[in-house]
């Protein structure tokens, strides 16, 4: 099965439905209609793996104790301090979060 790309009138069509719902006129559940063969081949890059000293970096950036910092990853303390010592990478959504911190900053998630 070939991949599809995106046409210039999908993305003209997603970008015009984007505006749509952040000035309002389009409802969040229409929006939420547009499917996954709407947008095409994935935009977003791929999470990156960090290391435990770059994980450290970003929580002591955010003023944040162990604690704070995993309960906003939804993760235990002991998992993050896992990620700091190296003894553990992290994975699935908590790779993708870091990795939201690390290129927006914590107010992201927050």
């Amino acid at each position: 099965m070939a991949k599809k790309t995106k046409t210039r009138l999908t993305k003209a069509l997603l970008e015009t439905a984007k505006d749509m719902r952040r000035v309002g006129v389009l409802a969040e559940p229409a929006y939420a209609k547009i499917t996954k063969r709407h947008l095409g081949e994935q935009e977003s890059p791929a999470p990156q793996p960090l290391s435990g000293k770059e994980i450290r970096a970003l929580r002591e950036r955010a003023r944040m104790s162990q604690a704070v910092f995993a309960h906003h990853l939804n993760v235990t303390p002991g998992y993050v301090s896992q990620l700091e010592r190296g003894a553990k990478r992290p994975t699935g959504a908590a790779l993708v979060l870091l990795n939201v911190i690390a290129r927006k900053g914590i107010a992201t998630i927050l």
